[in-house]
C-alpha cells in the first residue's frame, strides 16, 4: 500500500509514543497522563482541543475550508486490569494494568492522523479527534453522549477502528451490519434453607438446583433463540458455600454471566428465558431466586451508508487487501452508543499473526507497530474522501 510521505517520515515518532503508552497503562476514568500527551499533542499541531467529557475524554476539531460535513473519528485510550507476562524493552511498568487490547495504539493512531491532516489541510469540512476513556466495560461512550458529546460536536457520522490479529498489517475488513455483540450482565441468586451436609432432607438445597439450572442454561441457545441467530449465554460466576466447610449445605447460591447477541429480539429473548430458567428452577426445588439483567452496551450495527463511504476510504488506502465480508465478534464495544446517535461505522485493522497464541486480553498481547502506517493512512484517506476538498 502507498503511504503518503508526511505519514512515513512520522512513524519512527508514533512508534515511540505507542510504546510510551503501553508503558504507562491507566484504566478507565484514570486516563489522566494519557490525555495529556493526547491534548498536548494535539494542541501542537494547531488543533482545538476540549477537554473533560466523560471525564478524561479528548475532542479535538480540525476545521479547514467551507465544506459543511463533520465527522467524527473515534479511539479509546484506556488499558486494562491485568498483568503484562510476556518480556519487551517496553513492557508496562505499571504493576496489575498493561495495554492488553490494543488501544495504545489506537489512540497513537489517531494522534498520527491528526498530525498528519493538519499540515496537509487536503480537505474542506469539519473533523472531530474523539479519544475516549473506558471502554473496557466502564461505559466512558455512554458517558460522554451524556456528558453532551453529539450536541456540543455535532456529527453526521462517526466512525471506530480496532485492531484484528489474525489480519495481516495491510488488510483491513469493513462490513455492512452486525460487528459486535451486545454485552449484557445477568445475576441469578437462589435462596433455600441451610442444613447439615449429612441431612439434606432437613433444608432446601440451592446447590442442586444451581447446578440444574447451569444445565437448562444452555438450552436458550440450543431450543429457543432461532437457530440462525447468533448468541451466547455464559455462566462465568458462582459464589456458594465454604470449601472450609465441607458439611454445610448453604442458605444462597449467587450465580452471575453475561449474554451476547446481535438483534434486539434475541437480546430480549435472553434477558427473559434466563429468568424463566431461574424461577422455574427455584420452583421446582421449592426455594426462592431473585433475577436481575443489566443491559450494558448494545451491538454495534455497521449503518449502510457510513460503511460504503468508509470502504471507497479503504480501497483508496488499502488497494485489493480490503475485506469485505468477515466474521462479527462476539466481544463487544460501547462504540455502540456513539453509532445510535449518528451513522456509524467500525471497521477491523490487521494487525498481523497472532504471535504465539496472543490475542486480546491476553497477558503477552501486543499491538504490533508495523500496523501505524496503515492505520494513519486510512483514517486520513477516509478523512480525506468524506470531506473531499
Amino acid at each position: 500500500m502507498n503511504i503518503a510521505p508526511d505519514i512515513t517520515d512520522d512513524i519512527a515518532f508514533l512508534t515511540a509514543l505507542r510504546r510510551d503508552l503501553h508503558q504507562h497503562p491507566e484504566l478507565g476514568f484514570e486516563e489522566v497522563r494519557t490525555s495529556e500527551i493526547v491534548a498536548t499533542l494535539l494542541t501542537e499541531a494547531g488543533i482545538a482541543v476540549d477537554r473533560g467529557l466523560g471525564g478524561t475524554g479528548v475532542v479535538g476539531t480540525l476545521r479547514v475550508g467551507d465544506g459543511t460535513r463533520v465527522i467524527g473519528l473515534r479511539a479509546d485510550m484506556d488499558a486494562l486490569a491485568m498483568p503484562e507476562l510476556a518480556e519487551r524493552p517496553y513492557k508496562s511498568l505499571v504493576e496489575g494494568k498493561m495495554h492488553a487490547c490494543g488501544h495504545d495504539g489506537h489512540t497513537t493512531l489517531l494522534i498520527g492522523a491528526a498530525r498528519h491532516l493538519a499540515k496537509s489541510r487536503n480537505f474542506s469540512g469539519t473533523v472531530h479527534f474523539i479519544f475516549q476513556p473506558a471502554e473496557e466495560g466502564r461505559g466512558g461512550a455512554k458517558r460522554m453522549v451524556t456528558d453532551g458529546l453529539f450536541e456540543k460536536f455535532p456529527c453526521d457520522a462517526v466512525y471506530g477502528l480496532h485492531n484484528m490479529p489474525g489480519l495481516a498489517i495491510d488488510e483491513i475488513a469493513v462490513v455492512e451490519g452486525a460487528q459486535l455483540a451486545s454485552s449484557d450482565s445477568w445475576y441469578v441468586t437462589f435462596r433455600g434453607t441451610g442444613t447439615h451436609g449429612a441431612k439434606p432432607h432437613l433444608g432446601r438445597d440451592p446447590i442442586t438446583a444451581m447446578g440444574t439450572f447451569l444445565a437448562a442454561l444452555q438450552t436458550i441457545v440450543g431450543r429457543v433463540v432461532d437457530p440462525l441467530q447468533p448468541a451466547v449465554v455464559s455462566a462465568c460466576s458462582v459464589q456458594a458455600g465454604n470449601p472450609k466447610a465441607l458439611n454445610v449445605i448453604p442458605d444462597t447460591v449467587e450465580i452471575g454471566g453475561t449474554a451476547r447477541a446481535y438483534s434486539a429480539k434475541v437480546r430480549d429473548q435472553l434477558e427473559a428465558e434466563i429468568e424463566r430458567l431461574a424461577m422455574g428452577t427455584a420452583q421446582m426445588f421449592g426455594i426462592a431466586a431473585d433475577y436481575r439483567f443489566e443491559r450494558r452496551i448494545p451491538p454495534v450495527i455497521n449503518d449502510a451508508n457510513a460503511t460504503a463511504r468508509a470502504l471507497t476510504a479503504a480501497h483508496k488506502a488499502f488497494g485489493d487487501k480490503v475485506l469485505t465480508a468477515f466474521p462479527p465478534s462476539t466481544a463487544g464495544d460501547d462504540f455502540a452508543f456513539f453509532a445510535a446517535e449518528v451513522p456509524g461505522c467500525y471497521v477491523w485493522l490487521g494487525n498481523g499473526p497472532a504471535v504465539d497464541g496472543a490475542l486480546h486480553h491476553n497477558t503477552a498481547y501486543d499491538f504490533n507497530d508495523g500496523a501505524i502506517g496503515p492505520g494513519v493512512s486510512f483514517w486520513t484517506t477516509l478523512v480525506e474522501t468524506e470531506l473531499k476538498a
